[in-house]
């Protein structure tokens, strides 16, 4: 990461045993591995869960993205919980209901439909990343919805 770069913090799902909850941690290892290593900042929700001080303290001092599996969005949830600014809320199924050809199937491994989907996802957050990235970026900004109303 160079000096007028931030990071952004990315934290997924844990749907642990269902495809859309596998979707979100797939999309997330594409963003942090693949498409934006240098920027983002991978957090497990279960280090957050358990109350992780490393895991709480990069929430609180980079935006996150969450990306959820469900309707609980129990990933937004956790990052304003532990002090974070969530500046972009993602949930696998409006990603899913723009795209049904996409549809996902699979726990462990998912079918290729379902990386399919992870992947389109990753790409689709990588607008807002970059600008969350950028040395011009608002810190401390709330409310900023990937969601259709």
């Amino acid at each position: 990461m160079n000096d007028t770069q931030r990071k952004v913090a990315i934290v997924p799902c844990s749907g642990i045993g269902k495809p859309y909850g596998t979707v979100s941690r797939e999309a997330a290892y594409d963003l942090c591995e693949e498409l934006r290593p240098d920027t983002t900042e991978l957090v497990a929700l279960s280090r957050l869960v358990m109350g992780d001080e490393t895991a709480r303290q990069t929430v609180v001092n980079c935006p996150a993205i969450a990306i959820d599996g469900c309707k609980l969005m129990c990933a937004a949830k956790m990052v304003r919980e532990r002090g974070g600014t969530v500046a972009q809320e993602v949930a696998v199924l409006d990603v899913y209901r723009r795209h049904k050809e996409l549809k996902p199937e699979g726990i462990a491994e998912l079918n290729e439909a379902g990386r399919r989907l992870a992947r389109v996802l990753a790409e689709e957050v990588t607008q807002k990343l970059d600008e969350l990235a950028s040395p011009d970026a608002g810190r401390g900004k709330e409310g900023i919805h990937a969601r259709p109303a």
